[in-house]
């Protein structure tokens, strides 16, 4: 009642005060429909908005609700709309995007001289002529719209050519760069993603997993792969298209994302994760039908090292990055690039540390970590899941494994080993958890470093690394910043280009 009386004797204040609600309501972000979120709600940074979106796709209209991050308004390339292609829209309050947009809306006649051509001719002529010709207007205004629906519909692509977002003459590294360049270095838009995986062609099949199947795909001849979900892992690749966006992350060593998007014809839905293309495959493809040479293996495993490490690390500041564990690392889950180098892959068991909360952010996802690689204490369940620190110590255990069957396979003067998965000789080709749990946690078995590795420098190295790399003691572990600093420094390395 106070206030009531306050703001009615003083109008000036009032004003004031809705000023202020509103600057409140803008720095505190906003809560936005979002089609692919949990609960089809998103929530905005400070400076956020939110985006409404409808375009046309195979001529029909598909409508795409989402939020905005400030470094995404600034480019103002969502808030623009595109002829007969798409309409956008970014509002500031919340929920405002809840507003089915149209892209075909009718037009009325152009009012340019037709209202006196029509009173002149009520008055100059009989009334039957002015109903043949408003007939006759009739029939030629449906023919006009027949022919401009049979026209050929402007393509997306071409509209955001237009904007030059997606420019003929750019690669797909180009592109990236760009954008990662340019913006928040968390990916492409969202536009522009959607615009790259409707024109991909796909091409062959390359493998298959838990998840679904990896395809080879083009696109403005180049090669891409896509990794296809099923609806029902929707929660994987969510989660895993995430993880890709996370701001600073793309570095040489961590699979290059490209774009996510959704597929649906009606009678099934395909979720689509479009990376970069490394026709080597995996590390474990690769092992299996190649050895490599000493240098090959010094190169190889720094790549290893300074992916896991830049996953690991966190990069302070507004364009800051949070530390990620993997969770999976395997030799299955690292590729291999033209130049020796690799790269790591398969985000979609991923956890991020947000420092500043001490926040975990750990997804519900029912696919657990592959047995044979994990660690100890997540054997024998002793793992502190509230330290971030103990997701990165089971990531260097597994680390361990991988070095370990790269360096079986290094060839020196012509003398290298059979590849195999670690514990090969201990555990069947599927084990389970408690098989492993009584080799590795009761028995403390480690794989078999050879004698003939202390002849080499880079094998014994090696061999150090692994042993205080799989140390029981989850603590007592390098750092992924250790190990690749210790590696670094074993030989003088030669730049290998693409």
């Amino acid at each position: 009642m106070f206030w009531s009386r306050v703001l009615m004797s003083h109008p000036r204040c009032s004003e004031v005060l809705l000023f202020l609600l509103s600057v409140v309501q803008l720095s505190a972000g906003l809560k936005c429909i979002c089609h692919l979120c949990v609960n089809h709600t998103c929530e905005t940074e400070a400076e956020g908005a939110c985006w409404n979106s409808v375009m046309l796709i195979n001529g029909k209209e598909e409508a795409v609700r989402s939020c905005l991050s400030p470094s995404e308004l600034k480019g103002q390339v969502f808030c623009h709309s595109s002829k007969n292609v798409s309409k956008r829209s970014c509002c500031f309050t919340d929920f405002c995007n809840n507003e089915t947009l149209h892209l075909h809306q009718e037009t009325r006649p152009e009012e340019s001289g037709w209202t006196q051509l029509e009173l002149a001719a009520v008055i100059l002529v009989p009334l039957c002529l002015v109903c043949v010709g408003a007939i006759v207007g009739v029939f030629a205004l449906q023919n006009l719209r027949c022919t401009q629906m049979k026209a050929p519909k402007p393509d997306l692509e071409k509209s955001l050519n237009d904007q030059a977002l997606v420019s003929p003459n750019k690669s797909l590294k180009d592109l990236i760069c760009d954008m990662s360049t340019s913006g928040s270095g968390s990916g492409l838009p969202l536009l522009v993603q959607r615009t790259i995986a409707r024109t991909i062609v796909l091409q062959e099949s390359i493998g298959k997993g838990r998840f679904g199947e990896v395809w080879r795909g083009r696109w403005r001849g180049e090669d891409v792969a896509v990794k296809i979900f099923s609806s029902r892992d929707e929660r994987s690749w969510f989660r895993e298209a995430e993880i890709y966006q996370t701001i600073m992350l793309r570095h040489d060593n961590i699979l290059g994302f490209i774009a996510a998007d959704n597929k649906d014809n009606g009678s099934w839905t395909q979720l689509w994760l479009v990376s970069e293309y490394h026709e080597h495959g995996s590390l474990f493809d690769y092992l299996n039908r190649y050895t490599v040479s000493v240098e090959g293996m010094v190169i190889m495993a720094l790549s290893i090292a300074s992916g896991i490490a830049h996953l690991h690390m966190e990069i302070i500041g507004t364009q800051g990055k949070p530390a990620i564990a993997h969770r999976d690392i395997k030799s299955k889950n690292i590729l291999v690039k033209k130049n020796g180098t690799a790269v790591i892959a398969d985000l979609g068991l991923a956890v991020k540390h947000d420092s500043n909360s001490n926040i975990i952010d750990i997804p519900i996802n029912n696919r657990v970590g592959t047995k044979r690689y994990m660690a100890p204490e997540i054997l024998d369940d002793s793992v502190n899941l509230s330290t971030f620190e103990s997701f990165k110590r089971a990531d260097i255990y597994s680390l361990s494994l991988v070095f370990w069957e790269l360096a079986r396979r290094c060839s020196v003067q012509g003398v290298y080993e059979d590849f195999q998965l670690p514990y090969y000789d201990q555990v069947q080709s599927d084990p389970s958890v408690e098989d492993m749990r009584k080799v590795v946690c009761e028995q403390k078995i480690r794989p078999d470093i050879p004698n003939q590795w202390q002849s080499c420098e880079a094998l014994r190295v090696m061999g150090k690394i692994m042993r205080e790399c799989w140390h029981a003691n989850p603590a007592a572990r390098l750092t992924a910043l250790r190990v690749k600093k210790t590696i670094s420094q074993v030989t003088v390395i030669k730049d290998v280009k693409e």
